[in-house]
Order: structure tokens, then sequence, then C-alpha cells
């Protein structure tokens, strides 16, 4: 059930990790942000502070991670914590970060995740917004595409295709809540080829890439020794990226999006478009279930369970 107030978490946590690009240590803190404020990130080693807020008029770059940034300061690798704040339905909160990147942890969204489930959610009371598909939208780039169109829930169709037999062509198909995300996303993590790896870092990035924070392929197996956490998690983590890259809208989304072979450049593309085109969408808030409506719907459940005792 979608719920009809905005949230924000009940207390402050803390983490420190290494960002995947930079290579370097950093310290993360999620604070309680007020209602209509949304996700803010703040570097804290740069003075003045400034608050660059997650929305997509903020993006700029979608070179192998999304970054986003105000005047010269950016923060990169947004995606993954975005993913877990839409996974666990958190609208505000301050991101404070001692570096330009957020840290990997192990690759997925699921540390983000845990460590917003044990900081707990508080209701705050103000309606939440929901962009609500009402026109079909699509964008490509060659072969790729992404499109969203009408649904009454996020649901996501996504197929990528490599030509790697560990990866070849994998498919996910279903609808992304809370539940689906703890159990079938959050633990699905990036992955790279050991030979591109090699590539990037002699360039200066992926600097911080690790097996422990990746899952890493030569040309016929998985480094890693613990294998895959799923069959499918290559595409589970593309998956991964879409929603984080989507809750740059400012808020959740309800539509189907359909997907093939797409990244960071095509989702921004995806939302610039939807914004641009006012009559694909509308803004709603959930409706709160009138009083008689509530009242019928607990007597018919007491009703039905009375029966089934019977």
């Amino acid at each position: 059930m979608k719920s009809s107030l905005q949230h924000t978490i009940k207390k402050s946590i803390k983490l420190i990790g290494v960002g995947l690009h930079t290579g370097k240590e950093i310290e993360l803190v999620i604070k309680p942000a007020p209602a209509n404020s949304g996700i803010r990130f703040v570097r804290k080693d740069i003075n003045p502070q400034v608050f660059i807020p997650a929305r997509l008029e903020h993006i700029v770059d979608v070179h192998f991670a999304t970054t986003i940034g105000v005047e010269n300061i950016r923060v990169s690798t947004v995606e993954h914590l975005m993913s877990a704040f839409a996974g666990a339905n958190i609208d505000n909160a301050i991101v404070e970060l001692t570096g330009p990147e957020v840290p990997a942890c192990d690759g997925s969204a699921y540390t983000f995740f845990t460590f917003l489930k044990k900081a707990g959610k508080l209701a705050q009371e103000k309606p939440r917004h929901y962009m609500k598909i009402i026109r079909p939208v699509s964008v490509s780039e060659g072969e790729s595409f992404i499109s969203i169109e009408p649904s009454d829930e996020l649901a996501v169709t996504l197929e990528i295709d490599f030509k790697h037999p560990l990866i070849a062509r994998q498919k996910f198909s279903g609808v992304i809540n809370e539940q689906t995300f703890k159990k079938e996303i959050a633990r699905a993590r990036t992955f790279g080829f050991l030979k591109d790896v090699e590539m990037m870092q002699a360039n200066g990035l992926a600097l911080g890439g690790s097996l422990d924070n990746a899952v890493v392929l030569t040309e016929s197996s998985i480094v890693n020794e613990e294998g895959l956490r799923f069959p499918d998690e290559f595409v589970k983590h593309k998956v991964l990226d879409l929603i984080g890259d989507l809750y740059l809208a400012g808020m959740p989304i309800i539509g189907h999006v359909k997907g093939f072979k797409s990244g960071h450049s095509l989702h921004a593309k995806l939302l610039k478009t939807i914004f641009k085109n006012s009559d694909s969408y509308k803004i709603i808030e959930k409706e709160k279930p009138s009083l008689k409506k509530a009242f019928w719907a607990r007597f018919n459940k007491r009703a039905s369970e009375a029966v089934a005792h019977f």
C-alpha cells in the first residue's frame, strides 16, 4: 500500500567506506530532515557548505555513475544510496559526506537499506506526492531504449544483453515495493570485467574497486570466490540503478518502466523527457480511506474470518 504521508528517518546513522571510483575513504552521515525538503547532499570537506538537492536538474554527469552537483561542487555515485531511499520509502534526509563520492560498501544498496531500516521511519504531517504516468514516454540511444507507460504501481521490465557466457541475455520483470526491493533487488552488486577494471584504474578510475564491492568477471569466469547472490544478479543490479536514478524525480513514480540495455544516460534522458512533456504525468497524493470505508473494510475482514473459523 502506498503511504499517504512523507517520511524521514528517526535518528542519524553513520558509516565509513571507500569510494568505488576515487578509492578514498569517506564518512557518510544520514540525518533526519524536515518535510518537503527532499533528499539533499552536502560535502563536509568543502567550505562554505552547499546543499545539493538529489533532483534531475542537478545531474551533471552520467558516465560510469550518476553524479549530481551545484556550481563546482559534486557528489558522484549517488544511485545506490538513492535506490535504498526509494526502496525504504524515505522522502526527506540530509546526506553528509567527507569526500566527493558515496561509499561503495559492498557494491549494492543493501548496506544503505539496512542502515535506513535500523534508523527507523518517522511519519511527517505532510502528504506524500507521486508522479503518476498517464501517457507513454520513450527514449532511445542506438539499440538501447527505455520507456514508461501508465500503471497503478511501479513495475519494471528490464532486459540486458552482454556478449559474455555468464551474463548473456537476462530479463527481470516485477512490481517494485519495499518487500520486493529488500528480497530481490537490494543485494544485487555492481559488476565489471577484469580487463576493463584494469584499464579504468590505469586512467584514474575505479581506484576503489575490489572483490569486496563488485562482481568481477574474466572472459570465462567469475573471480569472486563466493560467486553470485542471484542467478540473475547482473540484470537485478541494473534494476537497482534504475530505481535510484528515477528517484531523482524528487518523488516516487507510478508507472511501468520497460527497457533494453539502458543505463544512467538513458535514465536521465527519460526523466527529462517526462518533465518536458507535462501532459505525460500528473502529481497525485495517496488518498486516505474515509471512516465509512475503513469501517466496512474491518467489518468485512472480521466477517470473513468468522466464516472461515466456522
